[in-house]
């Protein structure tokens, strides 16, 4: 995969929808005395599955939080369809997030007193949908991907990569425009792990859904239509 800004006309057979969806330019960010981003770089266009490699430590899951808005970048900007997004407020932020983007981290962070539906199902019921319709449609994503027999258990019930599965749909439940996905199967055996990438990238492609995935492990990064690497806070 190449390491490039530019956009490959296709890439592993995979047609790249045309127009930019997300940028982020020159972005700095900061923690006390430590620069986490040093004036990092990346473009997203929709449909498209961007790997985000790098060494650990090297500020990789500090710039998908500030292009996904948990973070405010100290400099540089964040554009989301057209518009400035770093400069919203966190309310304005958090409701993209509940919406447009989805949001998905190595160890899943399911509700423990919630069953799987529920879970999946509280994206929708944040943005003001009826339960009965929130459940409903929680219960056919998780069908997608094959969990829907564990739709009434709790986390605590549920393995491993059925948990994280749980997570990747209540991540995409909104079909939004942008998955962030961070070490989405660090906490997951290989077979798991893959299991968990071959439905993630499917259901992303089906939907239309650009992905940023963050990850330290090449199997991984080769589900991506192409792979950045980011360095000492710099992409290169």
């Amino acid at each position: 995969m190449s390491s490039s800004l530019m956009m490959p006309s296709s890439t592993r057979g995979h047609e790249i929808l045309d127009g930019l969806v997300l940028s982020g330019h020159s972005l700095v960010k900061s923690f006390g005395s430590s620069r986490a981003l040093r004036g990092a770089s990346v473009e997203l266009r929709r449909g498209e599955i961007l790997a985000v490699t790098g060494p650990s430590g090297s500020g990789k899951s500090t710039l998908l939080l500030c292009l996904a808005g948990v973070l405010t970048p100290d400099g540089g900007e964040v554009h989301y369809d057209g518009r400035r997004i770093d400069q919203e407020s966190e309310t304005v932020r958090s409701r993209l997030r509940r919406s447009e983007f989805g949001v998905l981290f190595q160890f899943g962070q399911l509700v423990a007193e919630m069953t799987a539906a529920e879970n999946v199902a509280l994206p929708l019921l944040l943005d003001g949908a009826r339960r009965r319709d929130a459940m409903s449609r929680a219960r056919e994503w998780l069908g997608r991907f094959g969990v829907e027999d564990v739709a009434d258990q709790l986390p605590g019930q549920m393995s491993g990569g059925q948990s994280q599965r749980v997570a990747v749909a209540r991540a995409l439940v909104t079909e939004p425009a942008v998955l962030f996905a961070d070490e989405p199967t660090g906490a997951l055996d290989t077979v798991a792990g893959e299991a968990v990438m071959t439905e993630l990238t499917r259901v992303a492609r089906d939907s239309g859904t650009a992905v940023v995935l963050v990850t330290h492990d090449a199997r991984v990064a080769s589900y991506g239509d192409r792979e950045i690497v980011v360095r000492d806070g710099r992409v290169s």
